[in-house]
């Protein structure tokens, strides 16, 4: 069983480029003339992904937010989405304690007062830097499929992680604890975060994720963002990052998807997390998001997807890092707080409250769990369950000590 799980992870999260991608594009292209050209590639790529703003919001972390007419962000460029209106509001799943949006959004760009006008929503924009530390145009903002399984000497993804699989699953709920873990190489990330996935671990495999990730290559720093993700073909040609191409249909003006989450948790001090809920809107058959306690924040449109147009067969929940093994030895960078799961409570990072959701639209608790640490010397994670966290897990690690070398 836990084997398949690992097929699964060894597929998910490969980050949008490497060191090596990087040289290659610079030696392939000399001289100015392929400045020029690179540079009228980017700037046609900006104009296609950025939209005409109502309104710009100036965040304290640099970032500017695009209230975007709804109707005019990316997913309206889809065939099959042109000239529709959003989908209805879903029926939200039964036993689901989350009070209607009077969450906070916990979101940085929010700190300064603005906020963007009903019938917009807010989009990160994409900047010329932000795609110059992408492997290239076609790359950005997407992850490289690696056909190799690695072992554990390779530049590969690792993970510890809590896993459900041998059902039908129609959706997942979690809170997160939010970190800032050190992210040590460019081309590394570190995230925590839910997995819906459905399809063999081939060519078709389906997944829809959503959490929050340090990624220094996507965003230029080493804050901790709320992202989503997802993809019909194993990360080989579909899909994408929060809204970076046609697909993910947003229906909130309060959350920026890509945005940096504040406050964050300390070591030994104030302990914060984060709601997350994706499921599958029974009348319409698409998978919403809600983001805290009670945020909806928008929908992936089932025509997008294979295997999950029906159901989902596996969920998963936990922390991945890259180890891209730039300097000869293991990373040092971190998942979740940076320690180990023994630590506990206000030390090491946690998942609570895990549920799924079942085919009548109903959150359970889980059952037949698996727990997967590929190396559990540099990072690992202990499950546990009480009346108030339900079924929950401390997990992550610092990467290189002296027993992950």
């Amino acid at each position: 069983m836990s084997l398949l799980g690992h097929a699964v992870m060894e597929e998910a999260h490969t980050p949008t480029g490497s060191v090596h991608d990087h040289r290659v594009n610079q030696t392939f292209q000399p001289g100015k003339h392929s400045q020029r050209l690179k540079r009228g590639g980017t700037n046609a790529y900006l104009r296609k992904i950025n939209k005409p703003a109502v309104k710009t919001i100036q965040s304290p972390d640099g970032d500017l937010i695009d209230c975007v007419l709804t109707h005019l962000q990316p997913a309206f460029d889809h065939p099959e989405l042109k000239g529709q209106k959003p989908s209805d509001p879903p029926e939200r799943p039964r036993g689901n304690e989350s009070a209607e949006a009077a969450a906070n959004t916990f979101q940085l760009w929010t700190d300064s007062g603005e906020s963007c006008p009903e019938g917009t929503i807010p989009i990160r924009r994409t900047t010329e830097k932000d795609i110059s530390r992408a492997s290239s145009i076609q790359r950005f903002g997407r992850k490289i499929r690696r056909n190799v399984r690695r072992d554990s000497t390779g530049t590969g993804h690792e993970h510890a992680v809590l896993f459900v699989n041998g059902q039908q699953y129609f959706g997942a709920k979690a809170s997160i604890n939010v970190w800032s873990p050190s992210v040590t190489d460019m081309y590394e990330f570190s995230l925590s975060q839910v997995w819906v996935i459905s399809g063999s671990f081939g060519n078709d495999l389906n997944t829809i994720e959503a959490g929050w990730q340090v990624s220094p290559q996507l965003y230029g720093d080493n804050y901790p963002r709320f992202f989503t993700y997802w993809t019909t073909d194993a990360y080989q040609a579909t899909g994408c990052y929060n809204l970076l191409c046609s697909g993910f249909v947003q229906t909130n003006n309060k959350i920026a998807i890509g945005a940096a989450i504040s406050p964050r948790s300390s070591y030994n001090g104030r302990q914060f997390d984060i709601g997350v809920m994706v499921w599958k809107d029974p009348k319409h058959g698409h998978w919403w998001l809600e983001f805290g306690s009670g945020l909806l924040v928008g929908y992936w449109p089932a025509f997008l997807f294979s295997h999950l147009r029906s159901h989902a067969d596996m969920v998963q929940f936990g922390g991945e890092i890259v180890n891209t093994r730039s300097r000869g030895f293991h990373t040092s960078t971190q998942m979740g707080s940076g320690h180990f799961a023994e630590e506990g409570f206000g030390k090491a990072s946690y998942f609570r409250n895990l549920q799924v959701v079942d085919w009548d639209n109903n959150l359970l608790p889980l059952s037949n769990l698996h727990l997967l640490a590929d190396h559990p010397n540099c990072y690992d994670i202990k499950q546990g369950r009480n009346n108030v966290w339900g079924t929950y897990f401390y997990y992550g690690g610092p990467g290189r000590n002296v027993r992950c070398p």
